[in-house]
């Protein structure tokens, strides 16, 4: 197991729900600081893949356990290379097709799975060849990196986030994206609470911001924490 005090201290935690332009903003705010970047929902994403490429039922927790035994998954940490492979095969736009977004609530439900998966982000965040990663997901700041020097909830209300969403997926319909990312929120908060801040963890709410004054945001964020640790 790696040392969780010293990998703690490389973590970049943030966390938020669908929509609220965490992948988006973590990524730039990594390219401007020169940070690595993390996004675990690949992970849990790619573990979907491979269940249901195995043939297996996601919904079934020990065919979900005995698939994430066996899950050669390989993660960069380049801001700007997405590339996800689960052992020779490349995986980076599947992962994102209906029928593995539509599973990945199963397979993250499941406690050890869960366990596991955390570890692998250690790991991936000790070993890593930058100062600090910044890793985003669900519950980054209260379980995998409570330790974390910064510590954010990027959030968003509901209808904007649905918006956003609905921006993103071109011809979709806005209140089928909406119901979907309800549903989404409503699954996943059953597994951990990524809706409301842990205490140290720093709000910022994007609601009334664009692109750049949420990225402008999270940075003030950091450097206030630099500024307090080099005070």
């Amino acid at each position: 197991m790696t040392d969780s005090i010293s990998t703690a201290t490389k973590f970049i935690a943030i966390d938020g729900p669908a929509g609220s332009g965490k992948s988006s903003v973590s990524k730039a705010v990594a390219r401007r600081l020169g940070f690595g970047y993390l996004d675990t929902g690949s992970a849990y994403r790619a573990l979907a893949w491979h269940v249901l490429e195995r043939g297996a039922d996601t919904a079934d927790a020990a065919a979900v356990l005995a698939a994430a035994s066996d899950f050669p998954v390989v993660l960069g940490l380049d801001p700007d290379d997405r590339a996800v492979r689960v052992g020779d095969t490349e995986v980076t736009d599947a992962i994102r097709e209906p029928r593995v977004s539509g599973a990945v609530s199963g397979v993250a439900r499941v406690p050890e799975v869960r366990a596991q998966v955390n570890e692998l982000f250690r790991t991936l965040v000790s070993d890593a060849p930058y100062p600090a990663v910044v890793v985003e997901g669900r519950d980054i700041t209260t379980v995998v990196a409570p330790d974390a020097p910064v510590r954010i909830l990027l959030t968003a209300a509901p209808e904007v986030r649905a918006a956003r969403r609905a921006g993103e997926l071109a011809g979709e319909n806005a209140d089928a994206v909406a119901a979907a990312l309800h549903r989404r929120d409503a699954s996943d908060s059953a597994v951990v609470d990524f809706l409301n801040a842990a205490d140290g963890v720093e709000v910022v709410d994007s609601t009334a911001l664009d692109f750049s004054q949420t990225i402008d945001a999270v940075l003030a964020v950091i450097e206030q924490h630099r500024g307090a640790h080099r005070g």
